[in-house]
């Protein structure tokens, strides 16, 4: 697993300007000629490319740029990183590993800078600034510093999130059926996804208190994503999830994964990220879903903002057709909170946009314009106040 913690003063951009010194007493000591000095000479320099190599991949893209520009050796550090941070947003860090490449041909963004987790996490306060090891292999399984916590992206660490004393179900196979029926009381998806309806709403997977491993049949979604994708940037609507191979209907793309914010939280983000949004181009990914009793009154509330902690899926754009993706609500057994996933609505050809509905369009006079270009597009986003 990557590195997700509060930055420390160690990995900043002062960081950098130390090792700036350092490159130019080397070139110092190497100008003046041959023998002892130059061996001394390359060695420090060797130190500093080592250096180097351990905390760029740490910075931002605007400190990584302003440091590649101070010599030969660090600017073909930071290339190289750049480099690996396109070919790659997830880092590697999903289960079913299969590189998911930024692709941008219209300008010179070659990556969208954020941090990286497979599944949910507690938020953050947004004042604490974040970073996250990106662009060097292999990844470092820290996830915390003496002075901050030790964090994991699964439900299982965080108590609050799991039913105390949960009894899962104890099947050895959990994909066995009787009559057509399945016999394991989680089992409400099919291995395969072959039982896959849209009008299923929730569903329900083995959990952390079931008996059956992690190659289960009813744990789909749980072993991450398993169909290429890729990033591609457009002229209008940014940066969008596409399809990289055929993918049929019903098969599991990723989940929404993102911070877990209080609804307090989640409404100052939301005017944060307003307000940013009316000074320039600025696109937040906070997802707002309610889960309704079926009288209709809302029973649960997630938000998951993925702004600056997510996924892929905050690369998935808006579609007012609905799009070629279905939102379904999946429950662990003994979890509390459900999980955001998505699954293809339709058979999905190999470099296809990914798009869902957000939402009901509720048209605003500064709603921000929508550039889905479907057929039935009402020319607006859906939005709401959180």
């Amino acid at each position: 697993m990557g590195s997700i913690f509060p930055v420390s003063k160690r990995v900043s951009f002062s960081s950098g300007q130390r090792m700036m010194k350092k490159h130019r007493s080397c070139n110092n000591q190497t100008e003046g000629g041959g023998g002892e000095g130059e061996g001394e000479g390359e060695c420090q320099q060797q130190h500093l490319c080592n250096w180097a190599e351990l905390v760029l991949p740490w910075l931002s893209p605007p400190d990584l740029a302003s440091i590649s520009s101070t010599c030969k050796p660090l600017y073909l550090i930071s290339k190289s990183i750049t480099n690996q941070r396109s070919s790659d947003a997830s880092r590697s860090l999903e289960n079913h590993h299969a590189p998911i490449p930024f692709l941008n041909t219209l300008d010179t963004h070659p990556y969208s800078y954020f941090i990286y987790t497979p599944s949910s996490i507690i938020g953050f306060p947004s004042s604490i600034p974040l970073h996250q090891s990106w662009g060097r292999k292999p990844q470092l399984p820290i996830w915390g510093t003496p002075s901050s916590p030790i964090l994991h992206p699964k439900p299982t660490d965080f108590p609050s999130l799991m039913v105390e004393n949960a009894s899962g179900c104890g099947c050895s196979d959990c994909s066995e059926e009787i009559d057509g029926k399945f016999h394991c009381p989680c089992a409400r998806l099919r291995p395969g996804l072959s039982g896959f309806s849209e009008d299923v709403g929730v569903i329900t997977e083995c959990g952390e208190s079931c008996g059956c491993g992690r190659e289960c049949g009813n744990r789909t979604t749980q072993r991450g994503i398993a169909v290429r994708l890729k990033i591609v940037r457009d002229s209008v609507k940014g940066w969008g999830l596409h399809a990289d191979q055929f993918i049929r209907r019903g098969e599991f793309i990723c989940e929404y994964a993102g911070e877990l914010l209080t609804t307090d939280e989640a409404r100052k983000r939301q005017q944060k990220y307003d307000e940013l949004a009316s000074q320039g181009r600025f696109s937040s990914a906070l997802l707002v879903v309610r889960e309704h009793l079926p009288s209709g009154k809302a029973c649960l509330r997630l938000n998951i903002d993925a702004t600056r902690v997510g996924n892929v899926a905050r690369f998935i754009n808006h579609s007012c057709d609905g799009g070629n993706l279905s939102t379904v609500l999946v429950r662990n057994c003994g979890s509390l909170l459900p999980r955001i996933c998505f699954f293809a609505s339709r058979d999905i050809v190999e470099g296809e946009e990914l798009t869902f509905s957000y939402g009901d369009i509720r048209l605003r006079p500064k709603g921000s314009p929508c550039f889905c270009g479907s057929s039935c597009c009402f020319g607006v986003l859906p939005s709401e106040h959180t």
